[in-house]
């Protein structure tokens, strides 16, 4: 028989004996989701189920680390069943170990299947235990608490077994880290001493840079500049931010701007032991900037023991232009991107043309023009049409530029997706993400992504992946209780919209989110309330926040409501011409199939902002068997040509 190494992960359902005996109904109803739910997941984890035993399953994994990760996720859908499921509850305990396994047919068979069976039983019901041998794998690529159990007799087995507890991520928070790591880093916003208080913009462009240059350090896992940014001004202890964010590492420190010269100091802390590990105080011109971004991150990388080779050093050490001037303009045109307003996108948009007549190479200031131009015309602030041919041109440069640019592939990504061409978004996503597995922005519109392409199983993870590395963002919540809404995972939705907007009680999206998230799960007042406070924070401007109104009304029975901001939709659009994809999502909702189609027709004819979205949206749920709606599908890529 063939030999080889493999991941076993044993299942088995606690209490399953005696619920059979009292509730066999409810045992074989266990039994049946236990399975379903492993099923779903297999894909996405790259397992193999080999064959159930009972009420347990036995799958095999190639590595590791596909084994512990697919076990968390696992955990993570049980409870997420049980929230939604009446009793009995499913309860199941999980063991992984590492080992040689021989074939026998499509069976496996050895003592690595016989000790992950052992292990299993150690494990807590709702808990997963490890073997020593996979945390060996595992222990610094996974955001949860592992802790180590007394050495333990397995039965066949003759020395006494070193085993692991793992506490997996709460699912509350979508995926907040149990406990910090201490290969999870978060960089602190440097504390602005220059003498002259309009430089903040550097002192908060310099903490991005910092967090952008330690992203390329592998094994890093790099907590995003949003989440970071929370902590601005807040005298929090060390241990109570590396709780918060999960990073077992923090790095802090100061800088001052005066004239041609820049003093920067910085400290890494050990969040865990509050233990200082590194310090350092660069005193430099500030053309130098890159090089002091470039050693701090080297240094970081020697203080948590990751050795670097030398392509990596390369890749840290490359400044992204050679013109100081350049990237200040750069500086303060993110600055003003991330306020998110029409005035301060503009204001943003015209600091990146002034970088780029400085140094017309300067591919990450073509990036975020691109970007902000996309959101521009999503938003259809000004022409969605213009819009996106400006940001792809901008995008395309910056690639022409750098290829390596994880953002400039991010920002090809998004025109790619809202102007209809989903196969050469996923494309520009996939290189994304190998460029830079670092980028919520990245992970979240994967969420969305597979939501589009009916993968709940895959969105979930991936929603899930961005709020690991951006926790206390509300921008990222948005966008993943986005991803869960259209997922069908509304019951997921609910708390992280609800935790986005106590960071930001005046988003928009945010109050959309929730309010939708609230019709579907049957709880209509809430959600009318959530997108009346949406209506009210735009100020009647957004046709998409009207239209959700619409159909939420709809949803109520109070159709007559929903036709008066219909029309008033229609009379905006006769006198703006936006909002057409808004009117046709608004006919949909009332019951209109025909004036929907009309106005989706339009929608495109206009070069909407809407772009692949209405796939998803709720509204167009009950036309999708029209043969009007498979036509839509195939003109976005969605569906077979015939």
């Amino acid at each position: 028989m063939a030999r080889r190494l493999a991941a076993i992960m044993f299942t088995d359902i606690a209490g399953y004996t005696t619920l059979s005996q009292t509730d066999e109904p409810g045992a074989l109803r266990l039994l049946r989701d236990q399975e379903r739910l492993v099923r779903g997941l297999l894909e996405v984890h790259r397992g193999r189920l080999v064959k159930s035993m009972g009420d347990g399953l036995l799958i095999e994994f190639a590595n590791a680390l596909d084994a512990v990760e697919c076990a968390v996720d696992l955990q993570q859908h049980i409870q997420e069943r049980n929230a939604r499921e009446p009793p009995p509850e499913l309860q199941v305990r999980i063991g992984v170990h590492l080992g040689d396994v021989q074939e026998a047919g499509s069976d496996i068979l050895g003592d690595a299947v016989n000790i992950a069976s052992r292990i299993e039983l150690l494990a807590d019901p709702g808990g997963v235990c490890l073997s020593a041998q996979v945390y060996d794998q595992v222990h610094n690529k996974i955001a949860a608490r592992l802790t180590t159990l007394e050495p333990q007799r397995l039965k066949g087995v003759r020395e006494p077994a070193v085993v692991y507890r793992m506490e997996p991520p709460s699912v509350s928070t979508g995926g907040t880290p149990a406990g910090p790591l201490p290969r999870r880093l978060a960089v602190l916003p440097l504390t602005n001493t220059s003498p002259d208080p309009n430089d903040e913009y550097f002192a908060d462009g310099l903490t991005e840079e910092i967090i952008s240059t330690v992203s390329k350090v592998p094994e890093l896992s790099v907590i995003s500049r949003t989440s970071v940014m929370q902590y601005k001004g807040q005298p929090k202890s060390m241990a109570r931010i590396g709780h918060e964010l999960g990073a077992g590492t923090v790095l802090e420190g100061s800088v001052r701007k005066a004239g041609n010269r820049v003093r920067v100091t910085v400290e890494l802390i050990d969040a865990l032991g509050d233990r200082h590990l590194w310090a350092e105080s660069y005193d430099r011109s500030l053309s130098d900037v890159f090089a002091i971004q470039s050693e701090i991150a080297q240094q970081v990388a020697g203080a948590l023991e990751i050795r670097l080779r030398d392509s990596e050093r390369v890749q840290i050490a490359r400044a992204p232009t050679e013109v100081t001037a350049a990237h200040l303009l750069y500086m303060k045109g993110m600055f003003h991107s991330q306020r998110r307003s029409k005035v301060e996108l503009e204001t943003a948009l015209g600091f990146f043309e002034q970088a780029i007549h400085q140094d017309p190479r300067y591919a990450r200031a073509y990036a975020a023009m691109a970007r902000v131009e996309t959101i521009l015309g999503l938003w259809e602030i000004v022409s969605s049409r213009d819009a996106y041919a400006r940001a792809e041109r901008a995008a395309r440069k910056a690639l022409e530029i750098d290829s390596s640019l994880a953002e400039a592939h991010l920002a090809l990504c998004l025109v790619q997706s809202y102007g209809q061409d989903l196969p050469g978004a996923q494309a520009s996503l996939a290189r994304a993400l190998a460029l830079n597995p670092n980028l919520p922005e990245a992970h979240v519109l994967a969420g969305n992504f597979f939501s589009i392409l009916g993968q709940p199983e895959r969105a979930i993870p991936e929603a899930r992946r961005a709020l690991e590395l951006d926790p206390l963002s509300p921008e990222t919540m948005e966008e993943a209780s986005n991803a869960f809404l259209y997922a069908g995972r509304p019951e997921l939705a609910v708390p992280v919209a609800k935790k986005g907007l106590e960071l930001n009680p005046e988003s928009p999206w945010g109050h959309s989110n929730l309010g939708l998230s609230y019709i579907q799960l049957g709880r209509l007042e809430e959600g009318l309330e959530e997108l009346g406070q949406t209506v009210r924070i735009s100020g009647r401007k957004n046709p998409a926040e009207l239209s959700d109104l619409v159909y939420g009304l709809s949803r109520a029975g109070r159709v007559d409501e929903a036709r008066g901001i219909l029309a008033e939709l229609l009379e905006t659009h006769q006198t703006t011409g936006t909002g057409a994809a808004a009117i046709a999502f608004s006919f949909a909702s009332v019951g209109d199939a025909d004036r929907a189609f009309e106005w989706l027709e339009k929608a495109f004819d206009e070069g909407t902002g809407y772009g692949i979205l209405f796939t998803i949206d709720l509204g167009f749920r009950t036309l999708s068997d029209d043969p009007r709606f498979q036509k839509l599908l195939r003109r976005v890529g969605l569906a077979p040509s015939r």
